[in-house]
C-alpha cells in the first residue's frame, strides 16, 4: 500500500514537471518527462512493485537466487574439468567405443618415419617418392628445401 502511495506520488510530481516544461514551449521534452513520470504508476498498478518488494525482502527468495548461483559455478566447474581431461562424455564414448571395435585411436595419424605406418603396411608397399628410389632420403627432401631456403 505504501509503494503505490509512493509511486501516485513521484508520477504526479513528474506530470507535474512536464506541464511546466510544456509551458515553457519545450513539447518534445515534456512529452518525454510525461512518459518518464508514468512508469511507477503504471508498475503499481499491474502489481510489477508488490512482487519486487517481496523479492528484496524476503530471505528466502535470496536463498533461492544463492542456490541457483551455486547451482551455475557448480556447472562451470564441469565444464572446465572436462575441457581439461580432454573432451566431453560423447568424445570419451566414441573414444571407447573405437577401440573396443579393434580400432586404434591413432589410425587416423599418418606415419612418420620408414618401417610399417599407421594402418600396418610396410614402407615397401608404399608407393615410392617423385625421385623412383626407396633410400628414404626422398621423403624428407622437401624438408631439407625448406631448411635450406631459411639458411639452416
Amino acid at each position: 500500500m505504501l509503494t503505490d502511495t509512493i509511486c501516485a506520488a513521484l508520477s504526479a510530481a513528474g506530470l507535474g514537471i512536464a506541464g511546466l516544461t510544456a509551458y515553457r514551449k519545450r513539447f518534445l521534452a515534456a512529452t518525454r518527462i510525461a512518459a518518464y513520470a508514468l512508469i511507477p504508476l503504471g508498475l503499481a498498478m499491474t502489481g510489477i512493485l508488490d512482487w519486487l518488494t517481496d523479492l528484496v525482502f524476503k530471505p528466502s527468495i535470496w536463498l533461492g537466487f544463492g542456490l541457483l548461483g551455486l547451482s551455475w559455478a557448480l556447472f562451470m566447474i564441469t565444464r572446465a574439468v572436462e575441457r581439461r581431461s580432454g573432451g566431453t562424455r560423447k568424445e570419451r564414448r566414441a573414444a571407447a567405443a573405437a577401440e573396443r571395435a579393434g580400432v586404434s585411436a591413432r589410425a587416423s595419424e599418418p606415419a612418420l618415419g620408414s618401417g610399417r605406418g599407421a594402418a600396418g603396411t610396410k614402407s615397401a608397399e608404399r608407393p615410392k617418392a617423385k625421385g623412383g628410389t626407396s633410400s628414404g632420403t626422398d621423403d624428407f627432401s622437401d624438408i631439407e628445401a625448406i631448411l635450406k631456403k631459411h639458411g639452416i
